[in-house]
């Protein structure tokens, strides 16, 4: 594409053509996400340079967009793309996935809100395309991304019921014949989302309805889902203090968990490196309701490190970020000092983390913050940062008293 952009170079689509192709030599990896500087063998600058170029002539090309929203999500200052992405905002009416484009930096950059009133629109979209095309074709993963996103963009707001509703839709949109497609099998792309809803009832503290939560009927099908079923029952009975039936399921889900093949992800995590995480986040719960505080930590910390290793997604490969549950448990113990770490880091409100790992605005870690400050008598601080809790407060729909409901000991 290089010569093709040298002879025609305020040619838009041809534009669009070479920076596809300059991205695509380093997919997924165009930044160093610690150092913020283009990744090894990226030409992420040249792309930046090229786009730019192009969305000054024609702000509103689609194309260029739409690659503009990928550059800068993974960068160190993805807001700087906010002004243009907002020009992709039902610019194309029926392409559900470029009503959803935008959301990738919402989601980064703290506005959750307009996440969901944007993938909102996409579905809607998507819905439209399903009666023309059927939901029986490979664009079904894209019809999931929209789900998965506006999920993602609840859990955040703290919006229960936006989640839930959501997650009906996405497990609606996968149906077993569509799963069972193909060689390799659809399921290998697909069946990672119907896990999801055990990441909203986790969220939300859902203990009951996780407990009474039927099983996969066909386990090897859905293996991530049986695998993720027994993690979720085993943190259910932990916080319930049913610490038996919590042991029970932690074996249930290692069994589980090496049923699950290599080949099965969720766009750019493997099932397996997501479910490690779900592995250190159960012996951290266990351990802690066994009362002894030192392992619990270490586990959670270890489940902290897994998923910062991550691979570069949106969503995040593990939906509820685990410092929430670390940080959560160590004010439950009075390690407030700690907490107000962990909670500043994922924030952005310190270097800690980079860019791409912060969670900006989120209702769970503003109220530990908060919480932090009044305890430790730093009231200037806390009168801060109190209208941001505030507006993010009256966003949720359920009672915010701690950035995880695995913290029991805290009367909602």
């Amino acid at each position: 594409m290089e010569p093709v952009y040298r002879k025609y170079p305020t040619d838009l689509d041809v534009i669009a053509l070479y920076v596809d192709a300059l991205m695509n030599l380093t997919p997924w990896k165009l930044w160093d996400l610690r150092t913020g500087e283009p990744a090894e063998g990226s030409r992420a600058v040249e792309a930046k340079a090229v786009l730019e170029k192009g969305l000054a002539q024609d702000a509103c090309h689609p194309g260029l967009l739409h690659l503009y929203i990928h550059l800068m999500e993974m960068s160190a200052h993805p807001e700087q793309a906010l002004r243009l992405s907002d020009n992709l905002r039902g610019l194309i009416p029926d392409a559900g996935h470029l009503n959803h484009m935008p959301t990738h930096l919402d989601i980064i950059c703290g506005d959750y809100r307009r996440a969901i009133a944007s993938n909102t629109q996409a579905i809607l979209a998507d819905e439209r395309f399903v009666a023309r095309e059927s939901a029986l074709n490979f664009y079904a993963l894209y019809r999931c991304h929209n789900y998965h996103f506006r999920i993602y963009a609840a859990m955040f707001a703290g919006q229960s019921m936006v989640a839930l509703e959501t997650v009906s839709q996405l497990e609606k949109a996968l149906p077993e014949s569509l799963l069972r497609v193909g060689s390799p099998p659809m399921a290998d792309w697909l069946e990672g989302f119907i896990a999801m809803r055990v990441h909203v009832l986790i969220r939300f503290g859902r203990w009951q309805d996780i407990i009474t939560m039927g099983l996969p009927a066909d386990p090897v099908l859905y293996c991530t889902t049986a695998a993720m079923t027994h993690y979720a029952k085993g943190v259910a009975y932990a916080a319930t203090q049913q610490l038996d039936l919590a042991e029970r399921h932690r074996a249930l889900f290692l069994d589980a968990l090496s049923r699950v093949p290599a080949s099965r992800s969720v766009f750019n995590n493997t099932c397996r490196d997501i479910l490690a995480i779900a592995s250190a986040m159960l012996d951290g719960e266990l351990e802690y309701r066994k009362g002894d505080f030192g392992a619990a930590f270490g586990h959670l910390r270890r489940s902290i490190s897994l998923d910062d290793a991550l691979p570069f997604d949106e969503p995040w490969g593990w939906m509820q970020p685990t410092r929430h549950a670390y940080g959560a448990l160590l004010l439950e113990q009075g390690s407030v000092k700690d907490a107000l770490a962990v909670y500043s880091a994922d924030l952005g409100f310190d270097d800690s983390l980079p860019r791409a790992r912060q969670h900006r605005n989120n209702v769970w870690s503003l109220h530990g913050f908060h919480e932090c400050l009044v305890r430790l008598g730093r009231e200037d601080e806390a009168r801060i940062v109190w209208p941001q809790l505030q507006l993010a407060v009256a966003i949720a729909d359920v009672p915010v008293r701690s950035s995880c409901f695995c913290r029991v000991g805290v009367k909602l």
